[in-house]
């Protein structure tokens, strides 16, 4: 698959913004155009960030996505049902999902949740790679394995820009 969005998924409060703020080493939010994302001095991609998730927002994800089909997209998702709607919408649209679950969240209680939608089991039946993470350490664990994944998928499709060269 040529398109990749990564999504960071938990309950309200659970760490994604903070995850976001924690990759791009500042306070971000959903913007109207691709930014940059630097995997060090030189070397970055240019990702669509949708901040504050759909389901929150109560909004469909393709309208808060303002680019022509940004080929890394960068999306906090919700856990409620209503998150299918999101997935479904990368999914028909040719993009591989890349999930981060924060179970526990930062806000939630010490015990992981169990998953009562199913989700787990759908996203598996997608194209996906999903991984359970908490929410209440420090992010760099996390959003360095997301960095990393990022930087491998976006280097084996010419993707990744260096502004050294």
């Amino acid at each position: 698959m040529e398109k990749i969005v990564v999504s960071v998924l938990g309950n309200k409060n659970s760490g994604k913004s903070y995850t976001w703020n924690t990759l791009f080493g500042a306070t971000v939010r959903t913007g109207k155009e691709e930014r940059r994302l630097y995997f060090n001095d030189c070397e970055y991609v240019k990702v669509f960030l949708v901040s504050g998730s759909p389901e929150e927002r109560e909004t469909h994800v393709g309208e808060l996505i303002t680019v022509e089909e940004p080929k890394i997209v960068l999306c906090s998702t919700q856990y409620r049902e209503s998150v299918k709607s999101t997935f479904n919408y990368f999914v028909e649209n040719g993009y591989f999902l890349f999930v981060h679950w924060l179970n526990p969240g930062y806000s939630d209680s010490d015990t992981p949740y169990f998953d009562n939608l199913g989700l787990v089991s759908w996203l598996l039946s997608q194209p996906c790679l999903i991984g359970i993470r908490s929410g209440k350490i420090v992010a760099n664990s996390r959003v360095g394995e997301i960095k990393e994944y990022i930087y491998g998928w976006a280097k084996t499709r010419n993707l990744v820009i260096n502004e050294c060269e």
